[in-house]
């Protein structure tokens, strides 16, 4: 995207902040793997949505003071032999023509630069960037230098921006839809091509290298997370990822699977028989699991509650079940659907944004409702991504196939 998107987003974050503040947000680094190994560097979203840098060990420093705002983008310095193995460190230049920022310095001169903005009394907050946290991650580098400078600083009073970025990332501008429009268009080509080459006896990982062949194919650097390859009863886990099973011959595939193209992301979820034809009991579930699919297609438009969604698949589902002889009462369903019928989606799959908001025009999230059956061995979930629109939804995945009958007339014609 050009750097104009990131320099408004820049403007738009340091108009929520009071003055004489600072802000500052790390790129992160690449975690170690094993020995000298790391894994695939990715950056802090947060970084990327102010800056479009997906370099490691970048940082970003804003001040306000008297409503005046000065950005500052510290690098690496380059290294001539780390080149030669590596390749060539972002210079200022190259920050510069991404990010609009012209302010360019050099990491070793970041803590010097901050220690003399706080001691001369300038500036009494700094807001930084702690992520949402889960148990047993380690502390992230902002939390490590909020430590820091509670020791040396200790009147300096440390906010966390995390959710005045996320409120910003909720609402998806036209350079944002349009990218993640592009990988839900490569994550169908890629959904299509396993259907055109999935046939009992193979196993999971098999017809799902189909999937990563596309991708490949199409520039795509990372998937947007591990892809969910279940066939049969395998499916009835939620988050089953061996993906090593053999798929029997009249045994459905539930691939839960996406894309992403510069960073933001795909999430489809379809369900094909690998024999290319339904049972008539699979078909039954699988019409139930759309029908809830359907609904709340028709019923999102600005102005409802997030949270309502689910409320609506789970009546149409507990009505399904009803019908199919799975259950007598509503509340029996949580024995065959067990999760959300949305999240939000963006830079991250399962993207920032209050689940319990209001929703407006320009949220994008998914719809993904499902019926999990294990003594039958049959899972189903029809996934698609929805956009809000002024008067109701885009459904951006509305041309990737999903009825019984387009499916099965698009397995046996490849």
């Amino acid at each position: 995207m050009k750097k104009e998107f990131y320099i408004k987003n820049r403007k738009n974050l340091m108009n929520k902040m009071e003055d004489n503040s600072i802000v500052i947000l790390f790129a992160g680094r690449a975690p170690y793997k094993s020995a000298d190994e790391t894994y695939s560097f990715t950056p802090n979203r947060n970084f990327y949505y102010l800056t479009g840098i997906d370099r490691e060990n970048i940082i970003l420093l804003m001040r306000k003071r008297h409503n005046k705002i000065e950005e500052t983008l510290f690098i690496e310095e380059c290294d001539p032999v780390m080149a030669r193995w590596v390749g060539e460190r972002m210079n200022a230049g190259e920050a510069e023509e991404c990010s609009g920022i012209k302010s360019i310095d050099y990491i070793k001169n970041f803590y010097e630069d901050v220690g003399s903005l706080i001691s001369r009394f300038d500036y009494d907050k700094m807001y930084l960037d702690f992520e949402r946290q889960e148990w047993g991650i380690q502390f992230t580098e902002a939390q490590n230098f909020a430590s820091d400078m509670k020791v040396k600083y200790p009147y300096i009073v440390i906010k966390n921006i995390y959710s005045d970025i996320c409120d910003l990332r909720t609402i998806k501008s036209e350079e944002e839809i349009e990218e993640i429009r592009k990988a839900i268009s490569i994550t169908k080509m890629g959904i299509e091509e396993m259907m055109k080459n999935a046939k009992p006896k193979m196993m999971e990982y098999e017809i799902e290298a189909y999937f990563d062949y596309v991708l490949t194919a199409q520039g795509v650097k990372d998937k947007a997370f591990k892809s969910i390859a279940a066939a049969g009863k395998n499916a009835t886990i939620l988050h089953y990822s061996d993906n090593n099973s053999k798929c029997m011959d009249n045994s459905l595939i539930l691939f839960d699977v996406g894309a992403q193209w510069n960073y933001y992301n795909g999430d489809i979820s379809r369900t094909f028989p690998v024999s290319g034809k339904f049972t008539e009991r699979q078909k039954q579930v699988y019409n139930a699991v759309l029908r809830a699919n359907v609904e709340v297609i028709k019923a999102v438009k600005p102005g409802m509650p997030f949270s309502e969604l689910n409320e609506i698949a789970k009546k149409v589902l507990a009505e399904g079940c009803k019908e199919l002889g799975l259950i007598k009462e509503d509340n029996e369903l949580s024995k065959y659907y067990f999760h959300g019928v949305s999240h939000y989606l963006g830079l991250d799959a399962h993207d920032v944004g209050d689940r319990e908001a209001i929703l407006k025009e320009g949220m994008v999230f998914t719809n993904e409702p499902g019926l999990y059956i294990p003594e039958e061995g049959i899972g189903i979930r029809i996934e698609d991504d929805l956009l809000v629109t002024k008067d109701g939804c885009e459904n951006l995945s509305e041309d990737m196939i999903k009825t019984v009958e387009e499916i099965e007339e698009f397995m046996n014609k490849a």
